[in-house]
């Protein structure tokens, strides 16, 4: 059945935004996580992971748009900047994890580096899902799909068959016409 305009994508609910949350923002996350560690060898720790930061930010941002939030449609600059703040919160948390650590262990080795920084990046993203389920992408969440269009009724027409006649083609069987 085909609908008189384009359907408004009903979005996921918030287990299923949580699942596609993870998926999106997990993967980033752990290929950040090798940039970051990659970056750190020839950057200040800091400063590389403020690069990943930027560029993952706006990447997931984008996916969960189009996919998490079920949006369909790309980012705003409202959302890219609420998102952005977001981000900063989650910066600030695995720079004050890794700022930690380094306080406790003067030369950890990177498994250690890898394992703090993905555990305040868990962290961290529970807390950008809340943000961005209950306020970036809110309005999202209330779509619903376009009505169908309305069907105009069909007269039915029932027309006794002859008893006499066996022929079903004939136009003397029953006939329901639903339009």
């Amino acid at each position: 059945m085909t609908s008189a305009g384009p359907e408004t994508p009903v979005a996921p609910g918030p287990l299923a935004s949580f699942a596609r949350f993870v998926l999106c923002g997990g993967g980033v996350g752990l290929l950040s996580s090798a940039a970051v560690a990659e970056l750190a060898g020839a950057l200040p720790w800091a400063l590389a992971n403020a690069l990943v930061t930027v560029a993952s930010t706006l990447l997931c941002t984008e996916l969960h748009a189009r996919f998490t939030f079920g949006a369909g449609r790309r980012a705003g600059w409202r959302q890219h900047w609420q998102s952005a703040g977001s981000a900063a919160g989650a910066y600030a948390v695995t720079s004050a994890a890794m700022f930690a650590l380094h306080l406790a262990q003067s030369s950890p080795r990177t498994l250690t580096e890898q394992a703090v920084y993905l555990g305040a990046s868990g962290l961290a993203g529970i807390g950008r899902f809340l943000v961005l389920r209950l306020f970036v992408f809110a309005g999202d969440r209330n779509r619903t799909p376009a009505p169908a269009p309305a069907m105009k009724p069909t007269p039915v027409r029932a027309v006794r068959p002859n008893r006499s006649t066996p022929n079903l083609s004939a136009p003397n069987c029953l006939v329901l016409s639903a339009g």
